[in-house]
């Protein structure tokens, strides 16, 4: 029996701090709050450092920073990128007969558009590695952009290839003091910072994979942007996605152990733990944050008193949740479904007007 199939899959939330780096290209205060308004977050959570909002949160966010900012990078460069700028270049790709050519044709598509980076494959010694280097010297807004670009991006690439690629190293500007990143958790792979340079590093064997997507897929790819790029991609053969998707099954009950878990897994607690470490976490973070994303997910949409969100989420205490719950996210249970506003506005990411 497999404990992981028929487990259903758990959105990861996401942390406020990438809600806060996709609006720094919004200097005044009220046109800031009310896109998040509308897009179902309240101003108040960027009060709180742990704070996490939705995927659905997040898409509708940038759907809508597209549309009033048109501008695909939300006004985060020095000049605007053009709304249809993706659409493009997903069908131009789309039409390459192997992953490297689409890239680099994608690339050099970009260099006329991206006003402050140079983009650029580079290949050596069997690493591929996708590189944004500066133009000049560089804003805040200016070195999120890049990493964005790099985000989207590396969605698209493996929605042409409809796989995931495995990433060696995710390069960021050291000359920039960042906020907390999750990009290692995101792209299963270690941070590395260099100079000002941003990009992904990742075998170069992968360039030769063949372009599975056609002229139909395209635009069925385009009518989901961005929800299909925030974590569709994730790693789910990694120990946290398989730890994540057994202990789903076990969430409003007593949760079973490491050891128990790896018994399931058909592995050992040694080896269970030593892949986790590598993934950058530990078994009891992986129950936190499992459990912290399915309460944030009721809070935020469902009509669930406190008490029997706390039931669904293992905890037969509601004043336990309360305080586990603050702990994960800086706010209790009641002031995040306070703070929560319910949106649905109809708009579209990458198709021009």
């Amino acid at each position: 029996m497999s404990y992981e199939s028929n487990s259903p899959l758990i959105q990861h939330t996401i942390s406020i701090h990438q809600v806060v780096q996709i609006l720094i290209g919004i200097e005044d205060r009220a046109q800031r709050d009310a896109l998040l308004t509308r897009a179902g977050i309240n101003p108040a959570l960027l009060e709180s450092d742990l704070a996490r909002v939705t995927q659905r949160q997040f898409a509708r966010l940038m759907r809508l920073m597209v549309r009033g900012q048109r501008d695909e990078l939300w006004g985060l460069c020095s000049q605007p990128i053009p709304l249809g700028t993706l659409a493009t270049a997903c069908r131009f790709m789309a039409a390459q007969p192997y992953l490297g050519l689409a890239l680099r044709h994608g690339l050099r598509y970009y260099h006329a558009l991206l006003p402050d980076f140079v983009p650029r494959l580079q290949v050596s010694d069997g690493i591929a590695y996708v590189r944004l280097s500066p133009r000049g010297s560089l804003k805040n807004p200016q070195h999120y952009g890049a990493r964005a670009f790099i985000f989207l991006g590396y969605g698209v690439v493996c929605w042409l290839a409809a796989r995931r690629i495995p990433v060696k190293e995710v390069v960021y500007q050291s000359s920039l003091k960042m906020p907390r990143s999750e990009a290692s958790q995101l792209f299963q792979a270690p941070i590395r910072l260099e100079n000002d340079d941003c990009g992904l590093r990742f075998d170069a064997k992968w360039l030769d994979l063949p372009i599975v997507q056609n002229s139909q897929s395209v635009e069925e790819f385009l009518k989901q942007v961005p929800e299909c790029l925030l974590l569709r991609y994730r790693d789910q053969a990694s120990s946290t996605e398989r730890i994540r998707r057994v202990l789903r099954r076990y969430l409003s009950e007593d949760m079973p152990t490491l050891e128990e878990v790896s018994r399931m897994l058909a592995t050992t607690p040694q080896t269970l733990r030593r892949r986790l470490r590598r993934e950058g976490q530990g078994y009891q973070q992986v129950k936190d944050a499992l459990r912290r994303d399915v309460a944030v997910d009721y809070l935020a949409r469902s009509e669930l008193s406190l008490a029997e969100i706390a039931s669904k989420v293992g905890f037969s205490e509601a004043s336990t949740f309360h305080r586990a719950f603050k702990t994960w996210t800086g706010l209790s249970p009641g002031a995040y479904r306070d703070a929560h506003q319910v949106s649905s506005p109809g708009v579209t990411f990458c198709q021009s007007d």
